[in-house]
């Protein structure tokens, strides 16, 4: 038995707990297809919903190349507990272009565009189609969870579960507290986060929760820097990387995460607290009006090889 079924076996055996079996992931992107892939590898049914079926194509083929590269680091040369691994793992995932197919599920964490009313109306939709026992949960990054939640009736079950990209690779997740969530459903989310091999934090609904409150203005003074001519871009990254231990300098991390997804950020930080250190920067709203957003579209701060 692999750590990963362990775990959730000993999770599903809580009496204090509802434990989580079945999970819906709706967003085929790289965001659901990374939360799809740590549940399944858990021990945990899962359904990725997504209207666009190139997009689900696309997750299941990564999924499938990302479970390989796991088996291999459990397992070293195994080949037959690789393949029973990533067999086993996979076959525990399927999906669907109509939300009706994923609505009975345990769990439902939405996974789609930033956007507040694109959000609102999947969570109002939801609300209505799912069983009653089930939590809904949203992976924004820095929209408002009570937003996002404000129409739906379910309001003790639901919260935010903020993976952060590449999900199978990155250890943390967040778990938001929204204004009215129980305490049942705070504990199961939380153990839910630790069955998946994740540590969890906690943060109450304030604007980019913990990291990226704390990231964004790490982030912005450094293109600042960079706009200004005071250093260069490779310099301001191996100044990161070697004078603070940081993994990524900014320009890399930037490049990775996305500009548009950079911009979005800072933009609804800014509105939400005022602090001036996010307002908006020229030089990065012009690089995405220029499409230039970063490995996703093979240059932002830097050129890459599609």
């Amino acid at each position: 038995m692999n750590k990963f079924v362990a775990l959730t076996r000993k999770f599903s055996s809580s009496s204090s707990l509802n434990a989580i079996k079945t999970v819906t992931v709706v967003g085929g992107g790289l965001m659901g297809s990374g939360i799809a892939q740590v549940a399944a590898q858990a021990g945990q049914n899962v359904t990725i919903v997504d209207i666009k079926p190139e997009l689900l194509d696309k997750a299941q083929k990564s999924i499938q190349y990302n479970l390989t590269r796991v088996g291999k680091k459990m397992y070293k040369d195994d080949l037959a507990k690789i393949e029973n691994f990533v067999k086993e793992s996979y076959n525990r995932i399927q999906v669907s272009t109509k939300l009706e197919d994923g609505v009975n599920a345990d769990l439902i964490i939405e996974a789609i565009v930033e956007k507040l009313d694109f959000k609102q109306e999947l969570f109002n939709k939801l609300d209505q189609l799912a069983p009653e026992h089930t939590i809904l949960a949203t992976n924004t990054s820095s929209i408002s969870i009570n937003e996002i939640g404000a129409g739906i009736k379910r309001k003790d079950r639901y919260g935010g579960l903020h993976f952060f990209n590449p999900v199978p690779v990155m250890r943390l997740l967040e778990v938001i507290k929204g204004d009215h969530i129980s305490d049942a459903t705070y504990q199961t989310m939380m153990e839910w986060g630790k069955s998946v091999g994740k540590t969890c934090i906690t943060c109450k609904d304030t604007p980019g929760f913990v990291v990226n409150r704390l990231l964004g203005p790490y982030s912005a003074e450094a293109i600042r820097l960079y706009e200004r001519g005071d250093a260069s871009k490779e310099d301001i990254d191996i100044g990161m990387k070697l004078g603070a231990g940081y993994p990524m300098g900014p320009f890399e991390l930037a490049d990775y995460t996305g500009l548009d997804t950079n911009k979005f950020a800072l933009q609804v930080m800014y509105e939400k607290t005022n602090n001036p250190v996010f307002k908006p920067i020229p030089l990065v709203d012009k690089m995405v009006v220029e499409g230039k957003l970063g490995i996703k579209s093979g240059e932002g701060f830097y050129k890459y090889k599609k």
